[in-house]
């Protein structure tokens, strides 16, 4: 694995060499496993994480992969959870992989991902896209469970959206008939895996759920309430002003600030390590975390909430 020179300390306006947020076509992204740690180290990243939704299948392959390109690889996932009625992503970080309670945990996500696959297509043929859990699966290429960005490549397919975001925003995003996620685990449930597993839950891309601040301050009460001790603070591209006022969020709960693209596929809005600046923020970084400090090849420091 590389030597690197990660701060301990986000005191500077800057980017850092390294990803803890992508996916690959284990879940709903376009290239494999291998192609995504390839594209990583075509693009200068030391260190990175696969995390596709509610899965580590493509993890192996991207281990060795990475082993062959010399980028350090941090196991993980992405599971969709409920809070509020609202639909929250929760990223896994899991410095020894697949373990515990999260491997039952990841059982019941593919179930649910498998029936809720079934409700978005009833909803969207009730729309006009006659057939669309076997044009959604055509899309797929493979026997996976089912995403939205599956359905979303079907309708566009079918004529019935422009592009990807014309499907969300029609069809399959917050609010909207294909907007399925009752059979979803709340949040605490899903943190409780990851934790009880050896592992750092994560609450993904937090300014995108449209939340006021005072209710995003909740959701991250919850979470911290569950177990959780991370957030990413910077996800692929964000308004500098709202990620300021989300560090002092983190920084008011003693919550560890993670970093992510969201990649799913090349040429889209976001490509491994394209983020905004991460800005100054006491916030710690994510890798001084104490389980995963070793894998960074930082120091040990002690957890910031004295546990």
């Amino acid at each position: 694995m590389p030597e690197t020179a990660l701060p301990e300390t986000l005191d500077e306006d800057r980017h850092y060499p390294l990803d803890l947020h992508m996916h690959s076509t284990a879940s709903d992204g376009a290239l494999p496993p291998s192609e995504v740690v390839r594209l990583c180290a075509q693009r200068g990243l030391q260190h990175m994480a696969l995390t596709d939704h509610d899965t580590m299948a493509g993890v192996a392959e991207a281990q060795q992969a990475a082993e062959r390109l010399d980028i350090s690889i941090l196991p993980g996932c992405e599971l969709s959870t409920r809070w509020s009625g609202v639909g929250i992503h929760v990223v896994a970080l899991m410095p020894q992989g697949v373990q515990g309670a999260l491997v039952e945990g990841l059982v019941h996500q593919r179930q649910a991902r498998i029936a809720r696959a079934e409700v978005i297509a009833h909803q969207l043929e009730k729309l006009g896209l006659p057939d669309a859990l076997a044009k959604a699966r055509a899309q797929a290429g493979g026997e996976r469970p089912l995403g939205r960005p599956d359905f979303a490549r079907a309708l566009v397919a079918a004529g019935m959206a422009r592009d990807w975001a014309d499907a969300f925003k029609r069809y399959l995003g917050s609010g909207k008939k294909g907007d399925v996620k009752a059979q979803w685990p709340e949040i605490s449930q899903a943190t409780e895996w990851i934790v009880a597993s050896g592992g750092v839950a994560v609450i993904a891309h937090p300014l995108r759920y449209r939340l006021t601040r005072r209710k995003r301050g909740l959701l991250m009460d919850a979470f911290v309430e569950a177990g959780g001790q991370a957030v990413e603070l910077v996800n692929g591209q964000q308004n500098a002003d709202a990620t300021r006022d989300l560090a002092r969020q983190l920084v008011e709960r003693g919550l560890y600030a993670s970093l992510g693209s969201d990649f799913h596929f090349s040429g889209g809005h976001a490509a491994p390590g394209s983020m905004s600046l991460v800005p100054r923020t006491a916030a710690p970084p994510i890798w001084q975390h104490p389980l995963l400090a070793e894998h960074f090849n930082v120091p040990n420091e002690p957890d910031i909430k004295g546990e």
